[in-house]
């Protein structure tokens, strides 16, 4: 699930806070940043967690609902929600269980953000829809499960993917997940696609690293960033003379020597990647006009590194300033 997109942000940010503290040690730096990158892995388990909580909560409003329409002769709840097929086999499945045992992990001392979200999914046109078929009606090709499934990944989509008021919950939970939860509710939403009701319990959720290629990327990454800062401070020095560095904002210049870290130690990622990534990086981390000056400055500095034999990479042609004029 720890991609290389999750990788370059916490290296940005975990690369930040070491120049900002005086106490300047590698191995407890870098300790850091995979303690980091395991939090990014809880908070997608916790998310998975939360649909299990809500359909908890939807199966206790049920069970009171049936015993007070028996009692006062009502029309029974409709009981989609509580035995939603998708919800109940990510319930009994064995990976979530076996994390939820070993980070002791509940939502119960939040559940008012689960009530809250019950309460706003029940009083929705999506949830009108499923319960009173509509949504049956729309999806003619699916079974029952695909169905089941199907309206989760909706209602997580619609409901928790973009929602304020959970990611300033989940940023006052943990000081580690204050940037991590638009990336984790794609895996989230992904997970939930490629569930299969064949598989049961032990169907798979996503690993915490694909494979170890990506957890040392991490490693490798953050190590050649700060140790040889010395080296990519002068690439950026004489690559860039015609660059004013005070318009530059501190960040931007973390955020090149990052890049230039992953050009010079990862000959197999296309320069183009690269650059690209920390341009956007410099746009989210750093200020308004930082992406057209990280641009201009590591467009020149791979340029540089190529010349001079560090780099061997293919590099996109400069286009022209001057315009060609053609006579009618």
């Amino acid at each position: 699930m720890i991609n290389r997109d999750l990788i370059r942000r916490k290296i940005v940010q975990l690369t930040y806070a070491y120049y900002q503290n005086s106490n300047h040690n590698m191995d407890n730096a870098e300790k850091e940043l995979m303690f980091s990158l395991s939090k990014s892995y809880d908070l997608y388990n916790y998310m998975l967690q939360l649909i299990v909580a809500i359909t908890g909560e939807a199966r206790k409003r049920y069970d009171v609902e049936v015993v007070r329409a028996q009692r006062e002769g009502f029309q029974e709840p409709s009981a989609r929600l509580a035995f939603n097929k998708f919800a109940v086999q990510l319930e009994e499945n064995k990976m979530l269980l076996d994390w939820i045992d070993v980070k002791h992990s509940n939502w119960d001392e939040n559940i008012e953000v689960v009530r809250s979200l019950y309460n706003t999914i029940t009083s929705s046109d999506l949830y009108a829809d499923y319960v009173s078929g509509a949504f049956d009606a729309e999806l003619p090709d699916m079974d029952d499960y695909d169905r089941d499934r199907e309206w989760w990944r909706r209602a997580y989509k619609k409901f928790i993917q973009n929602n304020d008021e959970m990611d300033a919950f989940l940023e006052e939970k943990s000081l580690y997940w204050n940037d991590d939860k638009d990336i984790v509710d794609t895996f989230v939403l992904k997970t939930i696609k490629r569930f299969d009701k064949a598989n049961k319990s032990k169907q798979e959720l996503l690993p915490e690293y694909k494979d170890m290629e990506d957890r040392e990327f991490a490693r490798k990454l953050f190590r050649a960033t700060i140790l040889n800062a010395d080296s990519y401070q002068r690439y950026m020095s004489t690559a860039s003379r015609n660059w004013d560095f005070s318009r530059l904002a501190y960040m931007d210049v973390v955020i090149m020597q990052i890049a230039i870290a992953e050009l010079t130690t990862f000959p197999g990622i296309p320069a183009t990647v690269t650059i690209n990534e920390y341009v956007e990086m410099a746009k989210v981390y750093s200020t308004p006009r930082s992406g057209g000056y990280v641009n201009g400055m590591l467009d020149n500095i791979a340029r540089y590194l190529n010349e001079q034999g560090i780099i061997a990479k293919d590099l996109p042609e400069r286009k022209s300033k001057h315009r060609d004029h053609h006579e009618n």
